[in-house]
């Protein structure tokens, strides 16, 4: 059995869909993963070959204001299921971002890239990282720029303001490949199917900045918003975020054989998915 850990979220939805039968999610009233007998009691009882990690502090701004919260929940959260996952003999499969690279080169980052995170949120990823391997088997997976059907995001922000404003500012000096949680989770059901371990990258192909997603957004959903470029300074958010973290992931397609599908499939694909949800 799998147990999907944050089941309420964006990427925990699609993954406990993906695997049907297979899967058990568990929620915050189910398993707290900030505790250690939480996790213990829950795990022992359910008795998963495999927990996939779907939970994190994501609030990039909110974790440079609370640092030990977001150290807590993605950090010392990690450590609590390395530790009992090793102990039933279950793989854990860590959730991990792009945020973990200061954003300074100019190529698609591989698995074995320098790690150098700028801001709370990607130290505290990091460190999610360093407790995962605590378990021999262990799996992490790093994404980025995610967006879904069930949560908030950039696709659904854009698509509400399109409809409040003529014009928007998007930043157009950081870039990324925005990725469809159902992609993802195709991803890691691909890794899981082979018994990958190790760290792998998993995004959709291809790459852009915000404000070129921005402008896709609108141009695909038929919106007459205009997207005015604007710098990350410009901007003036409290955490830094890396200007250049496309994620390599030649090592999963050769791995698994799973090739992730462009960024604009996938965002075509997303409008006409939440169009039949009622969202359109």
């Amino acid at each position: 059995m799998i147990v999907v850990a944050g089941a309420r979220g964006m990427l925990g939805q699609d993954l406990l869909e993906l695997f049907g039968e297979r899967a058990q999610g568990t929620f915050r009233d189910d398993m707290d993963i900030t505790s250690f007998s939480s996790v213990s009691e829950t795990l022992k009882r359910l008795e998963p070959g495999v927990v996939i990690n779907a939970i994190a502090y994501t609030d990039v701004d909110g974790c440079e204001a609370n640092r030990d919260l977001a150290f807590r929940v993605n950090g010392d959260g990690v450590r609590n299921l390395a530790v009992v996952t090793a102990e039933i003999g279950a793989k854990l499969v860590q959730v991990s971002s792009d945020y973990v690279f200061d954003g300074k080169g100019d190529a698609p980052l591989r698995e074995d890239a320098t790690v150098n995170p700028i801001s709370v949120y990607g130290r505290s990823k990091l460190a999610g990282e360093e407790y995962a391997r605590m378990n021999p088997d262990h799996l992490i997976v790093r994404t980025q720029w995610l967006y879904g059907l069930h949560g908030r995001n950039f696709v659904e922000t854009m698509l509400r303001v399109g409809l409040e404003r003529d014009e928007v500012s998007v930043v157009n000096d950081q870039f990324g490949s925005p990725t469809w949680t159902v992609d993802l989770a195709l991803a890691i059901a691909a890794l899981i199917e082979k018994d990958c371990r190790g760290t792998y990258h998993a995004a959709n192909s291809g790459s852009c900045s915000w404000h070129g997603f921005a402008e896709a957004i609108f141009r695909e959903s038929g919106m007459k918003t205009r997207v005015r470029p604007i710098t990350t300074d410009e901007l003036g958010r409290p955490a830094p975020r890396p200007l250049f973290s496309v994620l390599d992931c030649y090592k999963m397609e050769r791995d698994t054989g799973h090739g992730p599908e462009g960024w604009r499939e996938a965002l075509k694909k997303y409008l006409v998915a939440r169009s039949s949800h009622g969202k359109g």
